[in-house]
């Protein structure tokens, strides 16, 4: 256990498995009070709730879609009080060829990957400069956003979008002490990715410095740093998580 975020009250959307699942026990050991918000399509919340509270951590699990972001924050407030930090970490991510994508592709991704975020972030702020101010917002985007993979067009377009929003967020809400900040994962490990995609995950090793794949307490990490006041004089900034991908020459 650590005290990074002690007293504080933190919402994860997205928090049922993998990558949110990491950032919810990762702030719970380091004192928050941890909110977890899913959708109810995937994952199990349940679990990673009594997972923290084993090891003496606070948190709930919310059944909401992120555009039902007043009813997050309001469940959050009933049982632990007003949130200190956000973390948009929800996300579609399907893989569909340029050609074949349709409208209601286009109008999932966004509204999951955009709309919904924008919607938590105006949900929280508001939250805050009621409360006095301050707080962190911390949106978990991705190397697409910088750089498109094949049958990806939406999703790097959406990630693209995010990292807009968080300087867009972190320029209006500056005025009232609330931070916005931008962590970009790379390729992250999951229990099956190895075995369903060899040859990406070969391909992701060789073009990585460190030559690794990421691991989800590692994104969790940069998020802490992001949600606590070790970087109190930092907003609209991002933060790769990638084995450094993004530093390779593309030619």
């Amino acid at each position: 256990m650590s005290a990074e975020l002690a007293g504080s009250v933190a919402v994860v959307t997205g928090a049922s498995r993998g990558i949110g699942a990491a950032i919810a026990k990762r702030f719970a050991a380091a004192g928050a009070s941890v909110v977890l918000a899913q959708r109810g399509v995937s994952g199990d919340a349940g679990a990673v709730v009594a997972a923290i509270e084993r090891e003496g951590g606070r948190a709930i699990s919310v059944e909401a879609d992120v555009a039902d972001a007043d009813a997050i924050f309001a469940a959050a407030e009933r049982a632990f009080g007003t949130a200190d930090v956000l973390v948009n970490n929800a996300a579609n991510q399907s893989l569909v060829d340029f050609l074949d994508l349709t409208l209601d592709d286009w109008t999932e991704m966004l509204r999951t990957n955009v709309a919904g975020p924008a919607l938590c972030i105006a949900s929280f702020a508001r939250r805050r400069i009621a409360a006095g101010g301050g707080g962190a917002i911390v949106n978990v985007g991705s190397i697409e956003g910088v750089r498109p993979a094949r049958g990806h067009a939406h999703y790097a377009a959406s990630k693209a979008a995010l990292a807009q929003l968080t300087r867009a967020a972190a320029l209006e809400l500056g005025a009232h002490g609330i931070r916005a900040n931008l962590v970009v994962p790379g390729l992250i490990s999951s229990p099956t990715l190895e075995t369903d995609w060899p040859d990406g995950v070969a391909r992701w090793r060789k073009a990585a410095p460190l030559g690794e794949l990421g691991t989800p307490d590692e994104v969790a990490d940069a998020c802490l740093f992001f949600a606590s006041p070790a970087s109190r004089f930092v907003t609209g900034a991002e933060l790769a998580v990638d084995g450094g991908v993004l530093a390779q020459a593309a030619f």
